[in-house]
């Protein structure tokens, strides 16, 4: 009687894990269905390159419903925002890096930090993004000279703007800046295939989150991007901005009011 019974206990057991392991099988092809149809959607998606003047050279706010617009218009003219970005140097060492972050950015970023020397304290950023290689590079200088970011009211810092911005010992951000992000993205001519687009997103994402970390930023900021198709933007509030230690200071008009 007890070795009928152990039997049928074995039985159960068996049957049981094998239904869990054809569950498990099942849920794994599910898994790669999903991430395929996923990275060809991402792949097919119109994306946001500021420097093409056929696309918007800031995209709307991710809402639910109808996309919306920025919570503040920027400053700057979509023509100033869309040439590729250039540097001029302003009393009181401020640097401002205005336009797009085309490839080789980063390349004559350096060259500007060396010609200037000792003179450039802090970048002040006006960006509607662009190249994540090169912000990535701006942002990595931008620490290792120790010097601070900030972004001014109406000024734009947007897509991989706030990596470069991220850099900064000091990172401020007036009242009225606008900061928004959103996925990664091939904004090549080359559209790659399902497979390879997967996995260069994921390796481009991880490599940007890796890089927030080590600058100091809170998890939380990279969810929002990860969040926030390519041609939408997530646009963080002062708070938010805080909260995820984007930011190290209050603005200037913060500080007057307390």
């Amino acid at each position: 009687m007890r070795i009928g019974e152990a039997l049928r206990r074995l039985d159960e057991g068996l049957l049981m894990r094998g239904a869990f392991y054809v569950l498990l099988s099942a849920a794994a092809v599910f898994l790669v269905v999903d991430l395929r149809d996923i990275s060809q959607a991402n792949a097919e998606l119109p994306g946001f390159d500021p420097m093409h003047e056929s696309q918007p050279v800031l995209p709307p706010a991710l809402t639910d419903g109808r996309p919306a617009a920025p919570p503040v218009e920027p400053g700057s003219s979509a023509e100033v925002l869309r040439q590729a970005i250039r540097f001029d140097l302003k009393p009181g060492g401020v640097l401002l890096a205005e336009g797009a972050i085309d490839l080789g950015a980063a390349d004559r970023f350096a060259k500007e930090i060396e010609a200037r020397g000792e003179y450039v304290k802090v970048i002040a950023l006006n960006s509607p993004g662009g190249s994540v290689e090169d912000a990535i590079a701006m942002s990595r200088l931008i620490r290792e000279k120790k010097l601070g970011t900030q972004v001014a009211s109406k000024a734009l810092c947007a897509s991989s703007c706030p990596i470069v911005f991220a850099g900064g010992v000091t990172r401020t951000a007036e009242k009225d800046a606008v900061v928004g992000v959103h996925q990664v993205f091939n904004g090549g001519k080359d559209r790659p295939s399902a497979d390879q687009a997967m996995s260069s997103a994921q390796a481009t994402t991880a490599r940007v989150a890796r890089h927030l970390q080590e600058m100091g930023i809170e998890a939380g900021l990279w969810f929002h991007a990860l969040e926030t198709p390519p041609d939408r933007l997530y646009y963080l509030t002062p708070k938010e901005m805080s909260d995820f230690k984007l930011t190290t200071q209050a603005s200037p008009v913060a500080r007057k009011k307390t």
